[in-house]
């Protein structure tokens, strides 16, 4: 699985790039429940830990309708939230 931080200034150039990856679920995924009864909400904890800065920090899950974006971060609105794209090769 490979990971990669899209951040940058609102209006202005992105960055991307690459960062390590590790599956950590928590106890509820590992026995096949959903952090809500609908499986949707504003931040929900994936199964996914990127490292950033030499911590391990857990990605969410923005999900409403059938879509849904990952980021780390208190709020996907937040101006310090980045959006992490997830890829298995």
């Amino acid at each position: 699985m490979e990971a990669y931080l899209q951040h940058g200034a609102p209006g202005g150039p992105y960055l991307t790039e690459s960062v390590e990856v590790k599956e950590a679920p928590l106890w509820w995924q590992e026995r096949g429940l959903s952090y809500t009864a609908s499986g949707y909400g504003a931040r929900i904890a994936t199964r996914y830990m990127i490292k950033r800065d030499g911590r391990w920090r857990r990605v969410y899950s923005y999900c409403y309708s059938n879509s849904g974006t990952t980021f780390i971060g208190r709020k996907l609105s937040d101006p310090g939230a980045i959006v992490v794209d997830l890829w298995r090769p």
